[in-house]
Order: structure tokens, then C-alpha cells, then sequence
């Protein structure tokens, strides 16, 4: 499983520090939504330039004009940019295509679907990377739902899952064996973020270890 860390609701010198104090310990760097409002795509640019080997998501949450969006992203260096599931289907086909010409990948958010019908729908239109998302008003009301899961049950695609993710919820999302576990303020917002990075990418290392071993 890999560790996504969603950098959000931050200022560029935050993103920065935060970068440096963990980058050893993540797979991936995510550039949130409300940091590429305010900065643009030369918040990506910078971070591409800084970390020219690392695999960022560009969380663009685009749900319309998807080519165009699509070709920002990766110009700037996105490896994965994102797109709501609830987007017309011609939107998702195009920002598919477009990343098959820049050797990308397009992830779709399932934040409001309900039903397997619109997983099936994805999987025909070529997307082969979902996230599962308790959106951040929705984390309010309680932790996540658990039967979000169940959505992809029996998919074919990679999923990724988000939703205020942190030390404490971890053991009821490993067993679910998503391919990517994203997580924001359980690093983000800690004193030692170092620290917080490395003990959750710790524990899923744990988690793979010992099922590896009890299952061989």
C-alpha cells in the first residue's frame, strides 16, 4: 500500500516545509484542490521542479472541460490528476485520452456515488484508478463509512482511499487492502510531521508484513 500525502488548506511556504520534513517517508504528493485555487499550476511546476522524481497528484477535482484541464495538469508535471465521477462521460473520456497521449493516469473521485452501476460505468470508459472519498463537511457528522468499500468490491481498478485517515482509524481501513491510503492532516496538522509520516507509513508496513506471513 502506498502513502499519499494530500497537501491542503496550506500556504506554498507550508507545502514546502511539510515536503521537506517527509518526503522520505511518502509515495505520493498530492497538491489539494484549495492549494492549486489559490496558487495555480505553478504550485505543481514548483514541486515538480524540487522533487523531479516524485509521482504527484494534481487534485484538480475537474468536472467539466476535462481535455483542457487534463493537458494543465500535466504540463506543469502532474503524474495523476483527478476528476469527480458524477462528470458527464465525455468529460472523463477526454481527460482519459489526454493522459494516454502524456503517459499519465486520470483518478476518479467517487465522492457521492452510491451505486456499483457508476463503478461499471468507469471501468468501461477505460479508468483504471478510483478514490473512495468521506469528504471533509461529511467527516463532521462521524468516521468514515465503511461500507464505501463495498462500491469496488470485485473491480478491476486501482482505488485509493481518503477521509481523515490518521493512526487511530488506520486498522479499520487496512483489512479493506486499498492500493493507496491518503492522508492530509494526521501528518499535515502534527507538531512533528516527520514523525507522523513515518509512523503511519510504519504501521502499514506492519499491517503487510504480518498478513504476508500469516497468509503464507
Amino acid at each position: 500500500m502506498k502513502l499519499q500525502l494530500a497537501l491542503d488548506r496550506l500556504t506554498d511556504n507550508e507545502c514546502r516545509e511539510i515536503l521537506e520534513d517527509t518526503i522520505e517517508a511518502v509515495d505520493w504528493i498530492e497538491v489539494g484542490t484549495g492549494v492549486i485555487k489559490e496558487y495555480g499550476m505553478d504550485i505543481v511546476r514548483n514541486i515538480r521542479s524540487r522533487y523531479p522524481d516524485a509521482v504527484i497528484v494534481a487534485d484538480m477535482k475537474t468536472c467539466d472541460a476535462g481535455e483542457h484541464e487534463a493537458v494543465q495538469a500535466f504540463k506543469a508535471g502532474a503524474d495523476i490528476t483527478t476528476v469527480m465521477a458524477y462528470s458527464a462521460d465525455q468529460t472523463i473520456t477526454d481527460m482519459v485520452d489526454v493522459s494516454r497521449e502524456y503517459n499519465t493516469r486520470v483518478m476518479v473521485d467517487l465522492l457521492g456515488v452510491t451505486e456499483q452501476e457508476r463503478i461499471h460505468e468507469l471501468e468501461r470508459l477505460g479508468v483504471d484508478l478510483v478514490s473512495l472519498h468521506f469528504g471533509k463537511d461529511m467527516q463532521k457528522s462521524g468516521s468514515m463509512d465503511q461500507s464505501l468499500f463495498d462500491l469496488v468490491k470485485n473491480s478491476s481498478m486501482e482505488v485509493a482511499v481518503a477521509g481523515g485517515i490518521n493512526l487511530h482509524s488506520l486498522p479499520d481501513v487496512l483489512p479493506h487492502r486499498p492500493d493507496t491510503l491518503i492522508v492530509g492532516g494526521a501528518i499535515t496538522k502534527q507538531k512533528d510531521r516527520k514523525k507522523a509520516a513515518k509512523q503511519i507509513k510504519e504501521a502499514i508496513k506492519h499491517y503487510e508484513t504480518y498478513n504476508t506471513h500469516r497468509c503464507t
